[in-house]
């Protein structure tokens, strides 16, 4: 193998959205972060879970529950006033 040519693979700490971190070897250099990993992942737990990820459901909601709400009317002139 020939000297200077390969990355430093090293140990870095792997952390998921749902909190669990393990360690791994990787040439990548400091932590990695992950949206899914195999404790919190449907196939593995064997429940269905929603991924929100960045809030982008939510997001989505908000961006859209304008235009389904009816729009308020001014208040009609009493008559004789």
């Amino acid at each position: 193998m020939k000297a200077g040519i390969h990355p430093a693979y090293q140990e870095v700490n792997i952390i998921c959205a749902c909190g669990n971190i393990f360690r791994s070897r990787s040439t990548h250099k400091g932590d990695i972060r992950v949206e899914i990993c195999s404790r919190c992942h449907p196939f593995f737990t064997g429940r269905q879970k929603l991924v929100d990820t960045e809030g982008r459901i939510d997001r989505f909601q908000k961006r859209y529950q304008k235009r389904g709400e009816p729009k308020q009317a001014s208040p009609a002139p009493q008559p004789g006033a």
